[in-house]
């Protein structure tokens, strides 16, 4: 499924993966049944590669883990949020181009 640079996250590791990160953390809130997930997966594998040791890139499964995206109000999917000590500093959702998630990462 994912890069070799991209780690798998649920409700149970979410803070110790995420919100305790040394590097800034980029979460896909995804599922299987989603057509835009799908189709923006292979770019965020590729802006993995890209940022790899600058920034953390993550997948959460919202089918498998339902409490974590409840808990930053995520309505509809894919959603990305990229977290910084912890805290969720910006949002994308809906599928976008890769330029506008590489500005996203850029950011961190």
């Amino acid at each position: 499924m994912a890069g070799d640079n991209v780690i798998a996250v649920s409700d149970s590791d979410f803070e110790a993966k995420v919100e305790k990160s040394e590097l800034p953390c980029l979460v896909d809130f995804w599922a299987p049944w989603c057509g835009p997930c799908k189709a923006i997966g292979p770019v965020i594998d590729e802006l993995a590669d890209e940022f790899a040791g600058k920034v953390q890139v993550a997948k959460m499964n919202v089918d498998d883990s339902p409490t974590t995206p409840g808990k930053f109000g995520i309505k509809a999917i894919p959603t990305l949020i990229l977290f910084k000590n912890g805290e969720a500093v910006d949002r994308i959702t809906g599928a976008v181009g890769k330029a506008q998630l590489k500005e996203l990462m850029s950011k961190a």
